[in-house]
This record gives structure tokens, sequence and C-alpha cells, in this order.
């Protein structure tokens, strides 16, 4: 609600040294015309004072921050006054042994880096009682070399320099025939010092094994080895039906291969007992 002026109020200050002019008397209007006041004040809003931080709370953040400063400057000059510790030379004409006996090296049977660095051939399951000598087998003298193995596979062109690239080793072998039934058993060994080849091979192996025709197992004690039993044969005009069947496990640096070849469908005993016992060599 606008507040009419006062009367006499002066709308600005006067000029130094002059006396104000006094004020024309308005004339007096009826005073049953003038509208009576406004009885009730408007009521202003109160501020709200904000509450002050307490002092005990600054109290001790300043005590906290003078003792981290205390404790540093006094762990500081305690250091300062100390002698340097001195450190033995780079060079030394003889390093000194630790007293005691020193613990005796692993034996080949306890050690398997040892055994797997040997003759791998001795580490191939024998050829059973019975059982004559493969004559077909690729092997010299039980081992296949690089191009000897690259021939095993239906395109040696391309295989061989991925066996390169995962640092191909060696290859043990022994092989034997059994009535109907024909058997070769393969230790491929990997140098490994880029990847885990050996892994990457047997995956690779048991992509190409599995299929629709054949079952399947997994073999025991291995982390991902499987056997594969087929049930179509094989037939050539002027042969016998030959089924097959085959093993892939690894463990550590070899991956374990096996091969097998009978008239009659492999059963899962004679593969999986194969495949173990292998393993349990390695």
């Amino acid at each position: 609600m606008e507040v009419p002026e006062r009367p006499g109020e002066p709308e600005g200050m006067a000029p130094p040294g002059t006396a104000p002019a006094p004020a024309e008397p308005e004339p007096v209007a009826d005073p049953a015309a003038i509208e009576p006041a406004a009885t009730e004040p408007e009521t202003a809003a109160v501020p709200v004072r904000a509450r002050r931080r307490g002092r005990t709370a600054l109290l001790i953040a300043g005590a906290v921050v003078l003792g981290l400063l205390a404790g540093t400057c006094t762990g500081y000059l305690v250091q300062a006054d100390r002698e340097p510790t001195k450190l033995p030379p780079l060079s030394q004409p003889k390093l000194k042994q630790s007293k005691g006996e020193a613990p005796e090296p692993l034996s080949a049977a306890r050690d398997r880096r040892v055994r797997t660095d040997g003759d791998l051939r001795k580490l191939l399951l024998k050829k059973p009682r019975g059982a004559k000598e493969a004559d077909w087998s690729s092997a010299d003298d039980g081992w296949m070399d690089l191009a000897s193995y690259a021939e095993t596979f239906s395109d040696p062109k391309d295989i061989f320099p991925e066996l390169v690239g995962n640092e191909f080793r060696r290859a043990a072998v022994v092989a034997w025939e059994q009535g109907q039934t024909a058997v070769e058993i393969r230790l491929v060994q990997y140098r490994q010092e880029e990847s885990m080849a050996a892994a990457e091979e047997a995956r690779g192996a048991h992509y190409w094994a599995d299929d629709d025709d054949n079952h399947s197992w997994p073999i025991p004690g291995t982390e991902d080895g499987m056997a594969y039993a087929y049930t179509r044969p094989e037939t050539k005009p002027g042969y016998l039906p030959q089924y097959e069947a085959k093993a892939f496990a690894w463990r550590g640096d070899i991956v374990m291969e096996i091969f097998v070849s009978s008239t009659k469908t492999v059963g899962k005993k004679t593969l999986l007992g194969l495949a173990k016992r292998q393993m349990e060599r390695l």
C-alpha cells in the first residue's frame, strides 16, 4: 500500500548556506472525506539468525594439525642426527653363504621338469605283451621331427608355419598292432617361451575331433582332456571297415595324442584306459 507523502517533506537537500523556504500550508480538506488510516500495521518478517559453529571442533582440528607437524619435525630432527647406514659394495669378492646344509635336489621321480627334459620316449606307454611294432609309423627310432609331424596332418603346408610359430620342440611316438586293432601314441612337446602352446594345440584338436558321429568322454585326472569314439566307420574298396577313436590332453608343455583304429567300435573302457595310464606317466 502506497503511503502518501507527508505535507512539507522536502524532495531533496537545500544548497549550503541557505535556509529552507517555509512550506505553504495546503488547504484542509473536509475531515469527513478523508479516509481513515489503517489501524493494523503490516507484520515484517523476522530474520532467522544462523547458528554459530562451536569453537570445540575448531580447537580439536587445530590440535590435530599441530600434533602432526610436531611429530614430523621431531622425526626429521632425530633422523638427521643419526649417521647414515653404510651399504655393502656392489662388487664383492665372495658372498657369505647361509649356515646349515642345503636341501637335497628333487629326484627325477618328484621333479617333473627333470623327467620331461630327459628322454621323452621313456614316458610313453610300453607296447603290450603279444603286440607287434607297427611298420606304418613315420617315427624314426621313436622320434618325430617338425617335418615328419607336419606330414601327419591333412594339409602339411599350412600346419608347418603354425608349428614353427608355436615353438614345436619334439615328438616322441610309440605304435603297435594287436589283432585287428592299431594304436599310436604321441607326446608332442613345445618350448612355450612365448605362449601356452600345449594348451592351445590341445584345444584345437578337440575342435576338429568333435562331431555328430561320435561318443565323447572326459579323461580322468586332466583339466579338459577328452576322448572320442566314432560310430561311423571309414570304408575303402578292398579293406575292412575301420572304426577310429582319438584322445587329446595336455600337461605342462606336452600334448598327449592317442589314435586307435579297429575293425570294431572302440569301447569307452579301452580308450579311457589308454589315455588315463598315459597321462599318469607325465
